[in-house]
């Protein structure tokens, strides 16, 4: 490829684009490796063959039409990650039903709003986990629930959800239980499956994922087939997967990453689907790694600093390790030189993207040089193409920021029952207007500087936190940090860093700014510096930096008065 003249970029590829439903997907990957290991589900003690899976998929699959689910109905999943997650992700693909991803972190308003926004006929609902009490959210959200038979809930606050199946227990009276399932479809069902394979296209809806990203009410972003299929496949290849790998899955799967990235990744090329536990610890994922000889691992960059910094880290083979991908919240360099020494993991890469755009449009590449590797997202995915603009939408020079917009086979379908949403995020040409700044440099590899609404304008000057973000992690005590700006009388903004400490050390606030002075310009040195036991979050582990402002202005009030 010759130098760039402009920032726009679209990816060729030799492979073409699948033309397949999910379900077709699954059977292909089940006709050529039916005897090899497609999930193993640590904290459930479960290892199912790909032929064990497909059936256990189907079986549910004609379950839920035994229920009375029509094609194009919404089926919720509240839970954190299991099997009867995934095999509910494939079972609703089989049966032409749309899954709704419903953050297992949701409490009563979150849980009532979305499914209500997305009409949820029916929810699969875990029991419980650590803090979150779903059969008891769901039973205060829908008391009828006590007094119902199951599939027949009439509930006032949730008006069109009639079916609740609850994994792992049996204490919402009107709920079926998930085992419950696989033996309620009969012949006819199974016909209809079988029906429903030929009839089922590819660019039907098969999944709603809500996305507030870091502000805002939740929007439902609606993918297809086709969407999270071939951006599965993609993001996999990049990764150089094949039938031989075990992928360590300890991001969520109500998030892309885990369901897309992760999941159908593996059912594109056959990997192992290696789940440690139902949320993220890094104990588990160490103990996951070495016992199961994983030889792929996925994490936000918080997790595998987590998983380095644990004490025990060091009593863990994880040498079976090779490939893997970082993502979620921009990758620090001194922590991705560390996961390519410490963990082994020289085949790492980067990736970015948006669950609008289901989700990875760029990627780094194994052959990428390491300095590209820890500085860039890497380049344009295959079969997509992305532009920089300016503020008037014009596409800028290499190397200059501005919008990221993504166009392909990858941008949803739309924001459900949003058309004013989806017409500000999708222009009239396709674009995909995602609210990132980047840049693209003259060989096509993009570096995310910030978000738009993160820059930082302090006396006319414009700050990306992401720059600062980089220069401080070089800092030796530093484990963590998180810039931001906030209002200033005088300046407009100020800059903030957010700090969390290594274990054991202790810095002072000047000593993190005279760190700065004489190394980044002046007016990128943070005014205020705050040491911190960790940052607000999504459970995706993306930095919520509007809480953390909210936070800062509240103190600074505070001490001014």
């Amino acid at each position: 490829m010759g130098a760039l003249t402009a920032s726009y970029v679209s990816g060729t590829s030799d492979v073409p684009l699948l033309g397949l439903t999910i379900g077709q997907q699954l059977d292909a990957t089940v006709a050529a490796y039916a005897e090899r290991e497609a999930l193993v589900v640590r904290q459930q003690k479960i290892r199912w063959t790909w032929r064990e899976f497909a059936e256990r998929v189907d079986a549910i699959a004609a379950g839920l039409l035994a229920l009375g689910l029509e094609p194009g109905d919404r089926v919720g999943i509240w839970s954190p990650n299991n099997a009867e997650w995934v095999l509910t992700q494939f079972a609703t693909a089989k049966a032409g039903l749309i899954l709704v991803n419903v953050n297992p972190a949701y409490r009563l308003a979150e849980l009532e709003y979305a499914l209500n926004k997305v009409g949820c006929r029916a929810l699969v609902t875990a029991t419980a986990f650590k803090s979150s009490d779903y059969a008891g959210m769901l039973h205060t959200l829908a008391p009828e629930i006590d007094d119902c038979e199951p599939g027949e809930l009439a509930a006032e606050r949730l008006p069109q959800l009639s079916i609740v199946v609850q994994i792992g227990g049996d204490s919402l009276a009107g709920a079926y239980r998930f085992e419950e399932l696989s033996g309620m479809g009969g012949e006819a069902e199974r016909a209809r499956l079988g029906e429903l394979a030929r009839t089922l296209q590819f660019d039907d809806p098969i999944n709603i994922q809500f996305t507030s990203g870091t502000t805002g009410a939740p929007k439902g972003a609606t993918l297809t087939h086709h969407n999270i299929l071939n951006n599965g496949l993609f993001t996999a290849r990049g990764m150089r997967l094949s039938h031989e790998d075990r992928l360590c899955i300890p991001v969520p799967l109500y998030h892309c990453f885990g369901m897309v990235m992760g999941v159908l990744g593996c059912v594109t090329h056959g990997a192992t689907m290696v789940f440690p536990g139902e949320g993220f610890d890094p104990l588990a994922v160490l103990e996951t790694v070495s016992e199961e000889r994983c030889t792929a691992l996925y994490g936000v960059p918080t997790m595998f600093i987590a998983e380095m910094d644990h004490p025990r880290f060091s009593e863990f083979d994880v040498s079976s390790l090779r490939t893997g991908i970082m993502a979620g919240s921009p990758c620090p360099i001194e922590v991705m030189r560390r996961v390519m020494t410490s963990m082994h993991i020289g085949e790492m890469t980067i990736a970015y993207g948006m669950t609008e755009t289901s989700p990875v449009s760029f990627q780094t590449s194994i052959e990428d040089p390491v300095e590209r590797r820890v500085s860039t997202v890497g380049r344009i995915h295959p079969h997509l193409e992305v532009k920089i603009v300016d503020a008037e939408g014009r596409v800028v020079a290499p190397g200059t920021p501005g919008e990221l917009c993504t166009r392909g086979y990858s941008v949803m379908l739309g924001y459900w029952d949003d058309e004013a949403r989806t017409a500000e995020a999708v222009d009239r040409n396709g674009w995909m207007h995602t609210g990132d700044l980047a840049t693209i440099d003259a060989e096509g590899y993009c570096a995310i500087v910030g978000r738009i609404k993160d820059m930082i304008i302090r006396g006319g000057e414009n700050v990306y936190p992401r720059e600062i973000e980089e220069f401080l992690y070089r800092h030796p005590a530093i484990a963590d940090v998180a810039v931001f700006g906030i209002a200033d009388a005088r300046m407009g903004e100020e800059v903030v860093a957010w700090v969390k400490l290594r274990e054991g050390v202790e810095v002072t606030e000047e000593e993190v700014r005279a760190f700065c002075r004489g190394q980044i310009a002046h007016y990128k040195v943070p005014r205020y510096v705050r040491f911190v036991e960790g940052f607000p979050m999504t459970v995706s582990g993306k930095v919520q930096k509007f809480l953390m402002r909210e936070a800062m202005a509240r103190d600074l009030e505070r001490a001014a008065e």
